[in-house]
């Protein structure tokens, strides 16, 4: 990994709690009942998960690197965990909780990784094997990408029938209907 990385995916990590708070606080329910893909999620169900991540994925997996290496393996994520845990609360107090959880994560970051020569420090993933600080922290910027795209796709869903025979033209939508390359 070059000079920066570390500081440059800072930089989007960053952004994601105030681009999801843009886009979706005070939009009315209507918009936000769609979900990305059939039986898929809400943008509520997005940032739940998001906030899961933020207590039991991304740094927690930093510390045993900085701590273990590769001699302790990460403790499997449930990405599920956001479905029990959220259903009573409100929007507006998720993206609360995830900015805040998001600030806190990087300033732990810093703490953890000094500068982009850290992210050479390996660690074990259950599954995935080997893997090193650099990798983690470069799928952590991808996994917010991924999930802002599948917050739009849920709101696009609202509108399916809405938008009538410009379907044809409208990819996000046109998306939903192939969901061979959905992730399980």
């Amino acid at each position: 990994m070059g000079d920066g990385v570390l500081r440059e995916t800072t930089a989007l990590l960053e952004r994601t709690p105030r681009v999801l708070t843009e886009l979706l606080h005070g939009l009315p329910a209507s918009w936000l009942e769609g979900t990305d893909t059939p039986g898929g999620w809400k943008a509520r169900d997005v940032v739940g998960h998001l906030i899961s991540a933020e207590l039991d994925d991304w740094i927690p997996r930093f510390g045993l690197i900085a701590t273990y290496g590769p001699d302790r393996p990460f403790e499997p994520f449930d990405r599920f965990a956001h479905v029990e845990r959220d259903r009573n609360v409100a929007l507006e107090a998720l993206l609360a909780r995830f900015g805040e959880l998001r600030a806190a994560s990087l300033t732990r970051l810093g703490e953890l990784v000094n500068d982009d020569g850290d992210l050479e420090q390996a660690g074990t993933h259950p599954s995935l094997g080997r893997v090193t600080m650099g990798q983690l922290l470069a799928t952590w910027g991808v996994h917010d990408l991924d999930h802002i795209a599948q917050a739009f796709a849920a709101l696009s869903a609202s509108q399916d029938d809405a938008v009538g025979p410009w379907k044809a033209y409208l990819g996000i939508l046109l998306r939903r209907e192939d969901t061979s390359a959905q992730p399980g």
